[in-house]
Parts: structure tokens; sequence; C-alpha cells
């Protein structure tokens, strides 16, 4: 379930207490009149199914308690009472499948900041996925692939072409875009310096490397694995099981293909280096469109849930 903590208006508690009661799957429901001091309000609070949830913050930022007031969300992990219980019975829909549209473009907006610590990481990433090229060892190139950030901005890509959110996209392009460019030229420069320490070679850039090859000759395969991934790295977002990103990080060559793209440019290896650079446009690709297409369906099925359930009459209220 999730906790609701409002600051509301006095003027408009009235109003939020009848919203709150009236819609399905709420509970436990607090007001304490006068309390809040910035800003100055009442202080009401719910508990609410999360598959009822996105309804109701729609319905307070209707109201414009987000502009006079404020809307507090939190994820309850442990609600031992009845009258949750069937509260959550009561709303239609399931709590996996249910999409809080107002978090997603929060989270996915906060991993989309060209920040200090996001290049840090895609920069940190792209050089060990270098190593993990140069030396064609399988373990490096996984691990640089867990450490690399870049599902983020591209969740917020996608998030923000299903909301219609034009600066989201802006965004999380700039993050998407401008990382990357950065990372591969600080990566284009670590392998200089390595050459100069006697480290990198010419010979390693030309070996075989049956192991890492398939990061700069990319097929039709390339992009399946990365829609797969797009599909599975969204359901965890929209569903909060967030620990599947792990394995969606491990399974498209994003990184590899930058830093083998940014290796095989300081040699002078250009036919690697477009090889890994389409790559890693096909992969990118194939996020951005499963994450739009599997956020549009889950819209949808949901939009279709919530009008039978209308139809069928669900009680209204949980309390």
């Amino acid at each position: 379930m999730l906790h609701l903590r409002l600051i509301v208006p006095a003027a408009r508690t009235d109003e939020v207490v009848r919203l709150v009661e009236g819609t399905v799957g709420t509970t436990h429901l607090v007001v304490m009149p006068g309390v809040a001091r910035d800003p100055v309000g009442d202080v009401v609070m719910c508990d609410v199914a999360r598959e009822a949830g996105d309804e109701l913050i729609g319905a307070l930022r209707g109201l414009g308690i987000d502009e006079q007031g404020s809307i507090g969300v939190e994820n309850l992990d442990l609600v031992l009472s009845a009258r949750a219980e069937r509260a959550e019975e009561e709303a239609p829909g399931d709590s996996a499948d249910a999409v809080l549209w107002e978090e997603l473009t929060e989270a996915t907006s906060e991993e989309s900041t060209f920040s200090v610590t996001y290049v840090s990481f895609l920069a940190v990433a792209t050089m060990l996925a270098a190593v993990g090229v140069m030396l064609d060892n399988a373990i490096l190139i996984v691990g640089a692939m867990a450490v690399g950030p870049e599902f983020g901005p591209l969740a917020g890509i996608s998030t923000a072409l299903v909301q219609r959110a034009p600066r989201l996209a802006l965004r999380s392009l700039q993050a998407l875009i401008g990382g990357f460019l950065l990372a591969m030229v600080l990566t284009a420069g670590f392998a200089w310096l390595l050459d100069a320490l006697g480290q990198f070679s010419y010979e390693m850039i030309e070996a075989d490397r049956p192991n890492t090859s398939f990061i700069w000759k990319p097929d039709p395969l390339s992009f399946v694995v990365a829609f797969l991934a797009g599909i599975a790295g969204t359901l965890s977002l929209t569903s909060a099981k967030s620990g599947a990103l792990i394995g969606v990080a491990i399974s498209v060559t994003t990184v590899p293909a930058a830093a083998n793209a940014a290796v095989a440019f300081s040699y002078g290896e250009y036919s690697q280096m477009w090889g890994s650079t389409a790559q890693l446009l096909a992969n990118l690709g194939g996020i951005v469109v499963a994450g739009t297409a599997t956020l549009l369906l889950q819209k949808y099925l949901w939009a279709v849930r919530r009008r039978r359930a209308g139809r069928t009459g669900h009680p209204s209220g949980g309390r």
C-alpha cells in the first residue's frame, strides 16, 4: 500500500476528505486541523492501495493541492490491518500491475540528470569495459555493464514520450548524449595513457578476441536483446522491482560498445569504431522503443481495466 501525507489549506480540507472517502481502495484516514506551519494548513493522511494511488494522486493534483500545499507519498512494505486488506481487495486491478505515473516521472527525472556523479559512473564503467575488451575478459565486461547508469535517461525518454513531457525528454537526451560523448572522450584518453604506459597495444585491438568480438559486430539479435531488456527494465521500474535492473544492465552492450568505439578510435581502427557505434545505437534504440511500447501498453490495459471495474460497480470506500 501507499501512505499519503497531505498539507491542505483549511478551506480545502473538507473537499479533500470527501475525495479520499470517495476513492475506492483508501483507508486509515486521519485529519489533523491546523498543525501544519509551512505551508499553513491542515494535515490529512491516509493509506491507499497502490492500484488506486495514481487516480487519487491525479485528482489531488487536479485540486491544486501540490501547489497550495503538498502531497507526500511513501511505499508501505508492511501493513497489518483488516481494513487495509479490504481496501486492497476492493480496489480494481493488481498492485503489481499499477503504474504510479507521478512516481515514475519523478524517478526517471532524478536518474536523468547530467551530473558529476552520473558522468563519473558512466566514465568509470566505460573505462572498465575498455580494459575488458582489450583483455578479451568477459567478467570485466559484465562488471562494466552493471556499473553503467545509462538506463535512467533511457527510461526518462520513454516516460517523456508517453507522458508528453518535453522537459523530461530534453533532460534525458542531454544526459544520454552528453554522458556518452564525455565518457568516450575520457576513455580514449585513458587508452592513450595505458598505451604510453605499455599496458595497451595496437596488437591487442587487432587480436581476434573471441569472447568480446560481438561488441563491434552488431546483428539483428542485438536489437532483439535490447528490446527484451527494455521491456524488463521498464516493468522493473513500474512495479518497483528494482532488483531486475541488474539483469537488464548486464544483458545490453551499451557501455562495452561505447568503450570499444573509443579505444578503436584512439588506435585509428575505424571499422571497429563504426561497428561498435552501430551496436551502441541499436541497443539504445531498442531499449527506448521497448520502454515506450511497454508503457503505452500498460497505460492502455490499465484504462481498460478501470472502465470494466466502473461498469461492474465497485463499492466506494475501503474503511
